[in-house]
């Protein structure tokens, strides 16, 4: 957005998501209002334009509790399955998605399950978020560079409200984007990414961002090591490499095996050290075996069956270590993209 001296504004419109909802029995796509008294769902077929469909800010973990609550007010939530969009783009993907499944064949309409937000992939997700907020805080938030925080566009009450300041100062890069402020002299321009906290080499805790990349290039040499098709494969689709990679630190020359994941949101990859690697004892009530400890240390996927959702109904699933996120993952792998459906809660 410009203002009148034509420098960027650095107001921002809001975007929210919404839910789109696909009836098993009818194979019909709509706009999810809601749910009513008796447990049905209120629905809207858009036409010319929709107003009242079921919205909520995007990145905001209360969507975990909302969807959660939806889902169990449904008199019969298995007839549906439910699909997460921006509000700008609830009206076209509805056409698009209903033109792919009139058209798709069975296997075709099973990959849409990739995508859909189910209550196991919430509740997976809420359990990594209530294990992640028991860490201890690694730094203070006295240490933050406030001043260089003010320079593009943060404040500490506006980090705060966006539930973004606690992972931060726990060590982790903030969950959700963040429009950031950059200031080019002559136009004042905002990008969307990612920050973290890390102390320098003086000792100074600083601010990194980490902006969105277009692609992840495989071209070049990744601290020395070079992508397989494999591997490019791998950090496409899943969003791990799968194996331990030695890699060389740019200024020691130090050979560090090491896991590597792509970061989702931005398209940054992410190293670990293999010995910072840490398992789990028992996932979703499956205590693992060394066997198998082995495997999400060096990085590979494993399947497990008989894990225990919080509803108490037993589902399999395919889990991996990701460095992104520091912890082990539930592999849902897209390959829908041109429908432009958003699991972004499950990071």
């Amino acid at each position: 957005m410009k203002t009148n001296n034509g420098k960027e504004s650095t107001e921002r419109v809001k975007v929210k998501d919404t839910l789109l909802a696909l009836h098993h029995q009818t194979n019909t796509i709509c706009i999810v209002q809601g749910v009513d008294l008796n447990g049905e769902l209120i629905i809207d077929v858009p036409r010319e334009s929709y107003k009242n469909g079921l919205r909520f800010d995007r990145g905001d973990d209360r969507f975990l509790e909302i969807y959660s609550t939806f889902y169990h007010q449904l008199k019969n939530p298995d007839k549906f399955s439910f699909f997460k969009v921006t509000e700008f783009e609830a009206e076209q993907t509805v056409k698009d998605l209903q033109d792919y499944i009139d058209t798709a064949s069975d296997h075709e309409r099973e990959k849409l399950n990739e995508y859909s937000v189910s209550i196991e992939k919430v509740e997976a997700q809420k359990e990594y978020i209530a294990i992640t907020q028991k860490d201890r805080y690694q730094y203070d938030v006295e240490q933050v560079d406030w001043k260089m925080m003010s320079q593009i566009g943060l404040t500490r009450e506006k980090l705060e409200s966006m539930g973004a300041l606690e992972s931060l100062l726990k060590g982790y890069k903030s969950s959700m984007l963040i429009p950031v402020k950059i200031d080019l002299g002559t136009a004042v321009s905002i990008l969307d990414a990612r920050l973290s906290l890390k102390v320098n080499e003086v000792g100074k805790l600083e601010t990194r961002i980490h902006p969105i990349r277009k692609e992840c290039d495989f071209t070049k040499p990744f601290f020395g090591q070079q992508f397989s098709q494999e591997d490019q494969k791998n950090l496409l689709e899943f969003g791990n490499m799968g194996r331990v990679v030695k890699l060389i630190h740019p200024i020691t020359e130090e050979v560090i095996p090491s896991l590597v994941s792509r970061d989702k949101l931005t398209n940054e990859l992410v190293p670990l050290r293999a010995d910072l690697v840490r398992i789990p004892l028992v996932i979703k009530g499956v205590t693992l075996d060394e066997l198998q400890k082995k495997t999400l240390k060096e990085g590979k996927p494993l399947y497990i069956e008989n894990m225990l959702s919080r509803r108490g109904t037993l589902f399999n699933a395919t889990i991996q270590f990701n460095t992104d996120k520091r912890y082990v993952e539930f592999l849902f792998p897209r390959h829908i993209n041109s429908l432009n459906l958003h699991l972004n809660f499950v990071l």
